[in-house]
């Protein structure tokens, strides 16, 4: 196993991308923590599946990725009792879709703390672990959104651009460190995130359920198909592994060519 001996802290984990990419990294051996929202017995479940793959340990910690002080927390108790953590996937995420003039204030504050802040509380408490290891892993779930824009999505897209910028400059901070730092971005993945966008663009934009996957989802993506929670689980495997210790600070695009236009 690839992982064995290394701890991975997976945020936004119990659902979707986050999930997949917990999963794919317990595979490799790797313990994890998993982090999120959900159901105690389902999310138990979840635990005792990664940690049967990793024959390592598996945790669930429910910190709120606005909080600064759970987030800290958080990493605390995964040195304490998993160790590391050596890898941090930063994939929570949030979305509101609303015209800018009547975006609520208290969403844009929401969206960028969780999408964006959260990934600097987690670094700033994670790389001094990681230095004194002399290796480390973070990669952040960005979007194809962190390249480009999209109307109604200003939060959103602030955050993502602003994400894309910080990994930019930890990779740079940590470049002699044993450390990497890189985004992917990926287009649209079918995952509870973007199904739970499609009413409130149906609202924005006054169109059916249909038309919202036809003409908005996947009418930039040329494949004209939705990224697998799958594929996004096997590139962030693949940024962890010793092969891609010189990718860093890079921003890989999974987006059926979306940003290619």
């Amino acid at each position: 196993m690839l992982l064995h001996g290394k701890t991975a802290l997976v945020t936004g984990s119990t659902s979707g991308i986050g999930l997949a990419v917990a999963r794919a990294l317990a595979a490799e051996g790797a313990a994890v923590m998993v982090n999120g929202f959900g159901e105690p017995q389902v999310i138990a479940a979840i635990v005792a599946e990664l940690a049967s793959a990793s024959g390592a340990g598996a945790l669930h910690d429910p910190a709120d990725m606005a909080d600064p002080a759970a987030i800290a927390a958080m990493v605390a108790r995964c040195a304490a009792e998993l160790g590391g953590p050596d890898i941090v996937v930063a994939n929570a995420g949030i979305q509101h879709v609303a015209p800018i003039e009547s975006f609520p204030v208290e969403q844009w504050d929401r969206v960028l703390a969780i999408n964006l802040s959260s990934v600097f509380h987690l670094a700033r408490a994670c790389v001094p672990i990681m230095r004194s290891k002399g290796w480390g892993r973070i990669v952040a779930t960005a979007s194809a959104h962190s390249l480009t824009a999209s109307p109604f999505k200003a939060a959103y897209v602030t955050a993502k651009h602003g994400l894309a910028g910080l990994i930019k400059t930890i990779a740079l901070e940590c470049a002699r460190d044993g450390i990497t730092a890189n985004c992917i971005s990926p287009g649209y993945v079918w995952t509870p995130l973007v199904e739970a966008q499609i009413p409130d663009t149906m609202q924005a934009r006054g169109m059916s359920r249909e038309q919202v996957i036809e003409e908005v989802m996947l009418e930039r993506q040329p494949t004209k198909q939705f990224v697998t929670v799958e594929e996004v689980a096997a590139a962030a495997l693949f940024l962890c592994r010793d092969e891609a210790r010189q990718v860093t600070g890079a921003n890989w695009s999974i987006d059926g060519g979306w940003t290619a236009q």
